[in-house]
């Protein structure tokens, strides 16, 4: 039996759904953290990562390209400046470097975007 860890998370109102352009970026602030929030209206999901990037320690990636990678589409973002591409699931680096992204859970209701903190 595999054990489930449920951990709990503050659903916080960011911005509503027409702050952000359809597939692209923008950036919020919560507390002193800058996220960047991706509406990624061809596949019809929301998705949300630090905004820094790890490369370069720049608050650029709400700017940053967003499409999908490989045979199982995964989402992704790509750094507006030096083209690292991240997992919008995981975070993970996809162009083999050893960075990670963190990323919230989004959720919307009606034009409302939520961003989970933990």
């Amino acid at each position: 039996m595999e054990a489930v860890i449920d951990i709990a998370v503050e659903w916080v109102f960011v911005c509503k759904t027409d702050d952000v352009p359809q597939n692209g970026g923008g950036c919020v602030k919560v507390g002193s953290e800058q996220i960047a929030i991706y509406n990624f209206s061809r596949r019809g999901e929301w998705y949300a990562t630090q905004n820094l990037c790890p490369h370069k320690q720049q608050m650029v990636l709400s700017r940053g390209m967003i499409g999908s990678t490989g045979d199982t589409c995964e989402p992704k973002v790509a750094c507006p400046f030096h083209k690292k591409t991240f997992s919008l699931l995981s975070g993970e680096c996809l162009t083999g470097e050893d960075y990670q992204l963190k990323t919230y859970p989004v959720k919307v209701e009606g034009d409302r975007v939520y961003i989970g903190i933990e």
